[in-house]
């Protein structure tokens, strides 16, 4: 079976939006279907029926909206709750602008001369599955493959809007805003709130510094990533941009400069998905050994692959030496997302890795309960006491040292995408945000050995039983929200700036998406109260803390935002 190329795909549509149309019809722009859906209610039914069975769309095609994801595009199941009305009138005006990460068009060559291309369903040793538009799997075995080919366009060719009225569009939009993710019978109790009750005042939030950040011409950007305050060095930080371009910033009462540190854009990818230059690990005796850690993909042989490269700070602890870096890991992904994003230096001195499943979606090959593998799992590295001939050491206290068909790096399994992750730094422990599937974000407390149960769960429910085995525990989250309050989770810190404030011992996270900014109490693995604190200005990918304990969130779009506790109480809700 031959897969139409997306070319084909988008001239047929096209060509049956301009069949449906009178030949002396003046199609609106996009500007005006923007306009009258933002503006002129819609009616639910006819946005379901066009949704459902009109065949100038034929959206049901690509999309189901049960909850399955069974399509060759995102499941929208809880459209309504995940994104706002303009972004669902962007997601169909400009489909590859806002595509979801996962969902890109893949195109494989065969060696018998046939070019396939649909979204990636699974891929293992043995060979590749794409589905189409038209909701058909095709498998391609590895050795007839001469080429795969990630990209950032969309399945959903551009123009649909053209086929229908301003109000027929209306009418869609107003279907999409209409679903919604159904109840579940979890309680407050075990973590996941059916409302999550907002502070009476919001956390004060200003930029930290004095004007964004922006790649110098030339540079495609993309967006901020990280920012890490430097150990001794009272206002100065490192800035992280996903290309892979690092500022350094000495920040006082007299004001800002700015330098370049580092300049990795010659071999970092970011060209697509959630890869790039992602996150910074200082050697706790930085100062007086110059090492740091970098978190990044490369692009080698076709294959998107995450690399741990230890590197090294000039005398004077002012920039990169420009020497080559010493790789410790190169993990080679699957799809081209869920790789995890950060790394760091817990309070026993141990080199702490994050890694995700690396796709597809849903982790059709069980990567996360794969223990012979290193993906979706925490791992903890021993970068000072390193055999001769190895990369990095084992601690000997690791919890799978010496089991047959187990790495010994992993600490904890069953993550799925653990974006960021953080130490307390008044008990040592080990939070971990990890980014969900289809229904729920969580947040784990990750202890040695521990099992998060992700692809067998996710959150709190039930998601497959095809990789459970018996015997395997898997422990529940601290706190878990569904897509009425975001889709895309960003961990933050542990506050513990004042111990007379409010906010000690609060964890903070945000949704990337919604950006609503939360906070987290939890008594022994149990969560006690979770508030939201507000809602930031910018999508936060990262936060950060200053050199006297303050919290910092990193905005995509360039500014870095400190927060102010001293404007608002944790213990102080809106009433009913």
């Amino acid at each position: 079976m031959k897969f139409p190329s997306r070319s084909q795909l988008a001239a047929a549509a096209l060509g049956a939006i301009a069949a449906a149309l009178p030949t002396s019809a003046q199609t609106p722009d996009a500007g005006a279907y923007r306009n009258h859906a933002l503006t002129r209610n819609g009616d639910v039914g006819n946005g379901r029926r066009l949704f459902l069975a009109d065949p100038r769309l034929n959206c049901a095609n690509c999309h189901s909206v049960d909850g399955t994801a069974s399509k060759a595009g995102p499941d929208l199941q809880s459209a309504g709750d995940a994104f706002g009305r303009r972004d669902l009138i962007q997601s169909i005006l400009h489909p590859s602008a806002t595509i979801s990460p996962g969902y890109g068009l893949m195109t494989v060559e065969t060696r018998d001369g046939r070019t396939l291309q649909g979204t990636l369903k699974k891929a293992d040793d043995s060979g590749i599955e794409l589905m189409g538009g038209d909701g058909q799997r095709v498998r391609i075995a590895t050795a007839d493959v001469v080429s795969r080919t990630g990209s950032t366009t969309s399945l959903m060719p551009e123009g649909l809007q053209t086929a229908l009225s301003l109000q027929e569009f209306t009418d869609l939009v107003e279907y999409l805003a209409s679903l919604r993710q159904p109840a579940h019978s979890l309680a407050t109790a075990h973590g996941m709130p059916t409302e999550i009750p907002e502070l009476a005042t919001p956390v004060g939030v200003r930029p930290f510094f004095e004007r964004p950040f922006t790649l110098p011409p030339g540079k495609v950007h993309t967006g901020l990533t990280s920012i890490h305050a430097v150990p001794g060095a009272e206002g100065t930080f490192l800035v992280l941009h996903q290309r892979g371009f690092i500022w350094r910033v000495e920040k006082s009462a007299a004001g800002e400069s700015r330098s370049d540190f580092l300049d990795l854009t010659g071999e970092v990818f970011s060209d697509r998905g959630p890869n790039g230059l992602l996150h910074l690990a200082f050697h706790p005796q930085v100062r007086a050994n110059r090492r740091y850690f970098l978190k990044y993909q490369v692009l080698e042989k076709g294959t998107v692959t995450t690399v741990l490269v230890e590197r090294e700070l000039t005398a004077d602890l002012k920039s990169d030496s420009g020497k080559p870096g010493r790789r410790l890991i190169a993990i080679p992904s699957v799809a081209e997302d869920h790789s995890g994003g950060c790394v760091d230096f817990g309070p026993d001195g141990f080199l702490y890795f994050a890694m995700g499943d690396t796709g597809p979606h849903h982790d059709p090959n069980g990567h996360a309960q794969n223990m012979g593998l290193l993906l979706g799992k925490m791992l903890r590295l021993d970068v000072d006491r390193v055999p001769a001939g190895q990369a990095y050491g084992i601690p000997s206290d690791n919890p799978f040292v010496g089991l047959a068909g187990v790495r010994p790096e992993i600490w904890a399994s069953g993550l799925r995408n653990p974006w960021r992750f953080t130490f307390d730094p008044a008990n040592g422990d080990l939070w971990v945000a990890d980014v969900g599937q289809d229904r729920e974000e969580e947040v784990d407390l990750v202890r040695k050995g521990d099992n998060l149960g992700w692809n067998v769960l996710e959150g709190f429910e039930a998601f497959s039983s095809q990789y459970r085995k018996e015997g395997r525990t898997f422990v529940p989250p601290v706190f878990a929200y569904g897509r009425k309050f975001g889709n895309s989770i960003t961990g933050g810190p542990v506050f513990r700036g004042d111990p007379k404030s409010s906010f000690d011992g609060v964890y903070f996270c945000a949704d990337f998406n919604s950006k609503r900014l939360f906070g987290v109490r939890q008594e022994n693995g149990t969560l006690k109260q979770v508030h939201q604190l507000g809602v930031l200005p910018d999508q936060p990918v990262s936060f950060g803390r200053d050199h006297r304990g303050g919290i910092l969130a990193v905005g995509f779009a360039g500014t870095v935002f400190t927060l102010d506790l001293d404007s608002t109480r944790f213990d102080a809700v809106k009433t009913p």
